[in-house]
């Protein structure tokens, strides 16, 4: 809303600034200009220069001028004259070296050390050593000796005069174990004390002390020592896993030496020193089928392919492949036209590949390979087709691969490279895991060549088992530990876990799950998390969460073997039930 004339007239007349007021058109409001303001105006309107401060006659400043300056506007380069040296000053300056070397001319600091050494030398022998000499850094100046007390006064008080008793004590002490060298005598004055007798021996004794004894100084760091305990989760955290005994397989009566859970987690097959091998159902512990062998079962593994239903028996000099017909109609029938295509085709190996006889073949046999020495280990592929086997007297025939399909059998090595204790297939890659007494060896078995040679330094080693990713190991020993290896850190042990007081007989992963375990000759089964991480920056997570007592210890003999369920986290042992009976424990 816009002021008429009328109404800036009556402003203008109350306003007595109306006269110096100026409306500002940005803000709409009227500004009062200052003097100064006025006085700016009056000279613009003069067409003089705004400021009466500036002067347009000031001297002007030559910033171009004809001197020659350090640094030239031109680039030239310099003459070649300014780069030699003047013979002229070089003259002088030897005439100044020869003086000093021949000792005409004395510098400040020689003249200085002359004075320092011209003047007197006194030292405190009460100081313990020069006040500029400069010590070690880690020097310790010596304790000093105690002080003089009581005892060593001339008239001692009467409490601390030894009576005869005491006397005697102290002269059969050695004169290391006496509390003090000497015995308090009383003197009526000085002039009857006598010369010590041992005073040249104490301060023999002294020096020894003070050139001989080794002083170092040794930071103490104040640590809680809380903060040295690694921060593990808790176990519930960490569930599931196996917390309690839920069946006991009862039935052998010799030892279980082995067992095996097929790759459904139905059955489980367990071979015994009383030459049976007895299938069970694993929800229920009913055997469902057994087979009676003429010598003890050192190994019994399942096929790791659910489509087939094949058990694997190893006993002395020989490896059976058993189907025990005991899954669904179309496994069996797949399994045992498997077996049938195979006779077709001729082994070209020298293994003998038999085929069991009528009654044999409705007992469950389907082939029967001999060897020239004894089996230890039987191991199969993650496929199914192939199997391994150990002879550990075999020598270079110690590890032989064998493949179902083409009945054929490899040696990989010409010559073992120690006693061999056990094999084991990388779950996704060709390679083979080859453990001797000491070491365990990793090979390409396409490219036929060593590609890890893991040192857990042990003097003997049990069990392997690898992990379902490939990338990690454990490994059991007979000395008590049990030792992860991760490959791709080094070929040293990551951890090396010492939880077992008798020797590990057999430690293994479990197939889904992150978890591991391990059994021993003292009964026990321990159970531990073991985290393997994808990325490279992480170290696997090793957390114990349960140690079972499985088993009794007898003859020195506590829990051969555990093992996972391939899904649940169950795990199975077996061993001495203490009473004379040898039973399997399923924990879950």
């Amino acid at each position: 809303m816009t002021k008429d004339a009328l109404d800036e007239f009556l402003s203008s007349m109350d306003d007595p600034d109306s006269w110096r007021s100026v409306l500002n058109k940005l803000e709409g409001e009227n500004i009062v200009l200052s003097d100064n303001d006025l006085e700016m105006i009056q000279r613009i309107q003069k067409k003089m220069i705004p400021d009466k401060d500036y002067d347009p006659y000031e001297p002007t400043v030559e910033w171009f001028t004809s001197k020659t300056e350090v640094m030239p506007l031109s680039a030239a380069p310099e003459p070649k004259g300014r780069f030699i040296p003047s013979k002229s000053e070089q003259g002088q300056i030897m005439k100044i070296v020869r003086a000093i070397r021949k000792g005409w001319v004395k510098t400040k600091e020689q003249k200085q050390l002359e004075k320092e050494q011209a003047l007197p030398k006194f030292y405190d022998i009460w100081a313990n050593s020069d006040p500029n000499a400069q010590d070690h850094p880690m020097h310790i100046p010596a304790p000093r000796m105690a002080l003089p007390d009581h005892r060593e006064s001339y008239n001692p008080p009467v409490e601390y005069i030894p009576t005869d008793e005491e006397i005697a004590e102290w002269n059969a002490l050695d004169p290391e174990l006496r509390p003090h060298n000497y015995i308090p005598k009383k003197h009526p004055n000085m002039r009857s004390v006598g010369a010590y007798e041992r005073f040249i021996n104490e301060r023999f004794d002294r020096c020894l002390d003070l050139y001989l004894c080794p002083r170092m100084i040794k930071k103490r760091i104040n640590i809680d020592p809380e903060s040295l305990i690694p921060q593990l989760p808790s176990r519930k955290e960490l569930e599931p896993y196996p917390t309690s005994l839920s069946i006991v397989y009862e039935g052998h009566t010799a030892r279980i030496r082995c067992f095996s859970i097929d790759p459904t987690g139905k059955w489980l097959a367990s071979g015994s020193d009383d030459c049976t091998v007895r299938c069970w159902e694993l929800l229920t512990g009913r055997v469902v089928k057994s087979w009676k062998f003429d010598e003890p079962v050192m190994d019994v593994r399942w096929n790791p392919n659910p489509a087939f239903s094949i058990l694997a028996l190893a006993m002395e000099n020989d490896v059976i492949l058993i189907n025990p017909s005991i899954g669904t109609k179309d496994v069996t029938v797949a399994t045992d036209e498997a077996f049938a295509n195979i006779w077709n085709k001729e082994s070209p190996t020298k293994m003998e590949w038999n085929k069991p006889g009528p009654a044999d073949f409705a007992r469950g046999y389907r082939v029967v390979l001999h060897f020239n020495k004894s089996v230890t280990n039987v191991v199969w592929h993650r496929k199914g087709d192939y199997f391994s086997t150990v002879c550990p007297e075999g020598g270079g025939s110690a590890v032989s691969i064998h493949q179902i399909s083409k009945k054929q059998t490899q040696h990989p090595f010409k010559k073992s490279y120690g006693l061999v204790q056990k094999v084991q297939f990388h779950p996704k890659k060709p390679w083979l895991f080859v453990a001797t007494q000491r070491y365990i060896r990793v090979y390409n078995l396409i490219q036929q060549d060593l590609v890890h040679k893991l040192q857990p330094g042990v003097k003997w080693i049990s069990s392997m088992d690898v992990h379902p990713q490939g990338d990690n190991v454990i490994m059991g020993s007979y000395d008590k530990r049990l030792c992860w290896f991760d490959l791709d850190l080094s070929a040293k042990p990551y951890k090396t876990l010492r939880y077992h007081k008798s020797a590990i007989r057999n430690a293994t992963y479990h197939k889904t799950l992150p978890l591991f375990a391990s059994c021993s000759d003292d009964g026990t089964v321990n159970i531990f998390h073991g985290m393997v991480y994808d990325s490279l920056d992480q170290n696997p997570l090793i957390v114990p969460l349960k140690s079972f007592k499985a088993h009794e210890v007898v003859e020195s003999l506590g829990v051969l073997h555990v093992e996972f369920h391939p899904v649940q986290p169950w795990v199975v042992s077996c061993g001495s039930s203490g009473d004379g009976k040898f039973t399997l424990k399923l924990f879950s």
